[in-house]
């Protein structure tokens, strides 16, 4: 048998305050036995876990892997402005005027994510 992808972790500055910000970004939900000031946090959402890490490097440079995001329920565009009120930042916006393209965001320790197209926009 092959391996799995159990989770995705990510090294950050503040494991808990990061996993919240993903779980509600993804519509996941902590750990139970998550708490402030753990080093480590578990966000499990619908297709994936991501596990955060505290660990006292900054982070420096361009990631070297991110997430890509694909809407369910709203636009590319709605989801954009959500993940901005959240907290999120805009890098760079890949958004084209006929509809096709992507966003670049960072999340609130600057890690950066996509947020591409949704299904239906894409079968639009």
């Amino acid at each position: 048998m092959t391996s799995l992808v159990r989770h995705t972790t990510i090294d950050c500055a503040d494991a808990f305050r990061l996993a919240s910000f993903w779980a509600q970004v993804l519509g996941g939900t902590l750990a139970d036995d998550d708490l402030p000031g753990d080093p480590e946090a578990t966000v499990t959402a619908a297709g994936s876990a991501l596990l955060f890490v505290t660990v006292p490097d900054a982070k420096a440079g361009k990631n070297r892997v991110h997430l890509d995001l694909q809407p369910q329920d709203r636009s590319r565009d709605e989801e954009v402005e959500r993940l901005l009120a959240l907290g999120a930042t805009l890098v760079a916006d890949h958004r084209r005027a006929d509809g096709t393209g992507w966003a670049t965001l960072a999340d609130i320790e600057g890690n950066e994510f996509c947020v591409e197209r949704s299904a239906a926009e894409r079968a639009g």
